[in-house]
């Protein structure tokens, strides 16, 4: 029952956070669409609704957090409960992303320090969003010096993340800290070597990186350290899309189910949004995989690549989305196969159908929040309620057009193309409820037969005894 209890809280607590990424961006309001869930003095409300409401916070105002911050600060500082640390440990560290800020790092490192495994795993990765992309000497050995020190499985891979985003785009410069870490006995420390390959050398497309991740692909001796090294190689070839597919189509047939998990994963980073008949085309024999988080992982990694696109565009669309229903629905799917199925329903409609998934600017420089959204989804495989991070890596597609006075005119645009080019997909109905039709009962043979004896017993009279009888008899 207090499993059962805790479960459901749980579920509230990232109910919570999910109104931070309808929200994303919607900073002027946020602490009063927060207000019912924030904590509150002297009595607050349930902690799992309350770390996810600071959760949420972070989301509504990740990179771009500077109003926010003392509050936040302040929450995490008077809060007593490790839920409620939690969700302040991410809200800080998205709201202070990238931002160098050495005094919320060290609130942080505090909150590590503790050795609490909730919480630690949440600072951990909170110190990395805030010092992303520094190279920080004294961040990375502070970090990776308790990576050796905790017991706690779940810090050590909240620091795994947190330095694998301190690395981020420094190449050749993180390749000491990349050796060292690749080379520890800790499987979980390995495993943040590869993501540090990935984050390193992010669109980069550096052969000897990607070398190095094949390598460890088929000779580490630990499952998460190989599924790892694949998946990075989908943050290493984004610019580059087309040799994605070539490179993990030997991958995806391995006998290792990690491997072809990674694979799966690796075609939706570097294939996002772009339709790739080459990249569906390996995603396809690994929806029927015997293996649940195989399919659970090409299914994501479909909706990624298929995001807003539509029929005319790729005929395999409407496959794929009545596949992603079917998985939902049957009674008879694994929970896991599930989970990803309704992931895939919400990754493809994003943003109302007005959104894509891409780490490039308009630009074509590297989008920094998308590749942090991408690489933190990834450990949903750990912690279901990181899922969140994926809105980051959603960029809107629609056209806005102001006037000088920052109105909307009044416009038209002429295309050339038929409508279906650019149409919605259709909506998806719900089923009809059929009217249930009356059957009539079955009458089985030997009922018949003892309803036609009881007729013809009431039909003759019954034979009486008259008065004269009696006394003859007596």
């Amino acid at each position: 029952k207090q499993w059962y209890q805790r479960r459901v809280a749980i579920t509230a607590g990232t109910a919570t956070a999910s109104i931070g990424v309808i929200h994303q961006g919607h900073e002027t309001n946020a602490l009063k669409l927060m207000s019912s869930y924030l904590p509150k003095e002297p009595a607050g409300g349930s902690p799992y609704q309350e770390g996810g409401a600071l959760y949420a916070l972070g989301m509504i105002h990740a990179n771009h957090g500077a109003a926010i911050i003392p509050y936040l600060a302040e929450q995490l500082k008077s809060a007593t409960n490790e839920t409620v640390k939690h969700g302040g440990c991410l809200g800080l560290g998205l709201a202070a992303m990238t931002s160098k800020n050495t005094e919320i790092y060290e609130h942080l490192k505090n909150n590590l320090y503790q050795d609490d495994a909730i919480i630690g795993e949440a600072a951990g990765l909170g110190m990395g969003l805030v010092m992303m992309g520094s190279l920080d000497e004294d961040s990375l050995s502070d970090m990776i010096t308790y990576a050796h020190e905790t017991q706690h499985e779940k810090i050590l891979r909240g620091l795994s993340l947190g330095i694998a985003l301190v690395c981020y785009g420094q190449l050749e410069a993180a390749d000491p800290t990349i050796d060292s870490l690749s080379g520890d006995k800790d499987p979980v420390l390995r495993m943040c070597g590869m993501y540090s390959v990935g984050m390193a050398y992010a669109g980069t497309g550096n052969n000897k990186a990607i070398r190095k991740l094949l390598h460890v692909a088929v000779s580490d001796v630990n499952d998460d350290v190989r599924r790892a090294a694949v998946i990075s190689i989908g943050f290493l070839l984004f610019n580059s899309p087309e040799q994605c597919p070539n490179v993990v189509s030997l991958l995806s047939e391995s006998y290792n189910s990690h491997v072809r998990y990674g694979a799966a994963l690796a075609l939706g980073i570097s294939c996002a949004g772009s339709g790739m008949k080459e990249a569906l085309n390996i995603l396809e024999p690994m929806i029927n995989d015997p293996v649940n988080y195989v399919r659970q992982g090409a299914l994501l990694s479909s909706a990624m690549i298929l995001v807003q696109h539509n029929e005319h565009m790729c005929p395999k669309l409407k496959t794929f989305k009545e596949l992603f229903t079917k998985t939902m629905s049957d009674k008879h799917e694994d929970v896991m196969v599930k989970f990803g199925a309704i992931l895939a329903q919400g990754i493809i409609n994003g943003g109302g159908r007005n959104c894509t998934i891409s780490m490039r600017t308009q630009h074509g420089h590297t989008n920094v929040p998308s590749v942090v959204g991408l690489l933190v989804f990834t450990h949903t495989w750990f912690w279901f309620p990181l899922s969140h991070f994926l809105c980051l890596a959603f960029q809107p597609t629609y056209l806005i057009g102001l006037n000088k006075d920052l109105k909307m005119p009044k416009m038209l645009f002429k295309s050339c193309a038929k409508p279906s080019t650019y149409a919605y997909p259709p909506i998806v109905e719900p089923p009809k409820e059929k009217e249930k039709e009356k059957v009539s009962t079955a009458i089985l043979s030997t009922t018949a037969k003892k309803l036609a004896k009881s007729k013809s017993t009431s039909s003759s009279p019954m034979e009486l005894d008259t008065p004269e009888e009696k006394k003859d008899s007596g």
